[in-house]
């Protein structure tokens, strides 16, 4: 900083003073520092700079797969709400791996970051951990049944009875399910509001009928191959997630099933994938899909943690901020028709 403030001609304080971005600093001498600091290749030292202040003014966020469009939506969300906040991001993939999520949560401890945005492999383990009570955690998509403290989610449950009620509504009677895995609340939760839409409406949850897809494309894949060739095979399969939406829509061509007239297919996501083209509009037939609000999101839960930030350090971290349950949209393409018997 010396030799930035000689090379300037102002002081050390003004050089200081540019750095910090405070204001009352003349124009002509800021362009003065900033144009030394470059010719001097000049970074301020952010390691020494968060000792004294005792904030980094950055996050860390734990994702399960870097390869999901959804997770990587919401990344896009978080960033975009920590970038004008002044706050960086650190970008953790877990791969689904509980032992490699608690090394990353150690590591992004160890650089002090200011907060935490966890979408956790294993949201049971939660209540086991010990984390650092003046470095806040904002949970995402995924929380423990009983969870009480901050996070952001979608009304899981909800989306999955009406889209079960539609398929009910068109005339479907034999609707298959491919669920998700049965430890994360959103698998749990999906399969919890079919059920209760088709018995709700006196239609058995037939257990041939229920195949587990674990969130994977081969899932979805295996479970399509044994739906499709039953002999008795459902008028209506709603998928709960994208990747086993794809597995399944393998299975049709392979199969040469014939979408929506011979099965009708309902899935859950439609990812816009680039430049306003979303995933569901790409497949053929279009897809008629539950769409989650990915990008908003990591908005949410972003805003949620920055406003744990803010308070008194010696407040509670976790603050007032509870579970925020975001809506979604059922969007009616052409994968979904009446089955044979109503058009008959």
């Amino acid at each position: 900083m010396r030799d930035v403030a000689r090379l300037a001609q102002v002081s050390v304080a003004t050089v200081s003073a540019v750095v910090n971005s405070k204001q009352g600093v003349r124009p002509v001498l800021v362009n003065r520092v900033q144009d030394a600091m470059k010719a001097l290749d000049y970074h301020p030292d952010q390691v020494a700079r968060s000792l004294k202040v005792r904030r980094t003014t950055t996050i860390g966020v734990v994702i399960p797969e870097f390869a999901s469009g959804f997770f990587m939506e919401v990344a896009r969300g978080i960033e975009d709400t920590a970038r004008p906040a002044g706050y960086s991001v650190l970008l953790c993939n877990s791969n689904d791996d509980l032992a490699q999520e608690e090394r990353h949560l150690s590591v992004l401890f160890s650089r002090r970051v200011d907060g935490i945005l966890l979408a956790s492999t294993d949201p049971y383990s939660m209540g086991r951990r010990p984390f650092r009570p003046n470095v806040p955690i904002v949970l995402f998509d995924r929380v423990p049944p009983g969870y009480t403290g901050p996070a952001v989610v979608v009304d899981n449950r909800g989306a999955a009875y009406h889209a079960a009620k539609y398929l009910i509504s068109l005339g479907h009677t034999r609707i298959a399910l491919i669920a998700g895995r049965v430890d994360l609340s959103t698998g749990i939760e999906r399969s919890d509001g079919f059920r209760e839409a088709m018995e709700e409406a006196g239609l058995p949850v037939r257990a041939e009928f229920v195949k587990q897809g674990s969130f994977k494309a081969e899932g979805g894949y295996q479970a399509g191959l044994e739906l499709l060739q039953m002999r008795d095979r459902p008028t209506a399969i709603f998928s709960v997630n994208s990747k086993m939406t794809l597995g399944l829509f393998k299975a049709i061509q392979e199969l040469n099933v014939c979408c929506p007239d011979d099965v009708s297919l309902l899935g859950f996501d439609d990812l816009v994938l680039t430049e306003g083209f979303s995933f569901g509009e790409l497949l053929k037939p279009e897809l008629t899909v539950i769409a989650q609000p990915a990008y908003r999101i990591g908005c949410q839960a972003t805003e949620m943690l920055l406003g744990i930030l803010v308070r008194p350090r010696d407040g509670d971290p976790t603050g007032e901020a509870s579970i925020a349950r975001l809506k979604t949209e059922l969007y009616i393409r052409h994968s979904v028709a009446p089955p044979a018997s109503a058009r008959n």
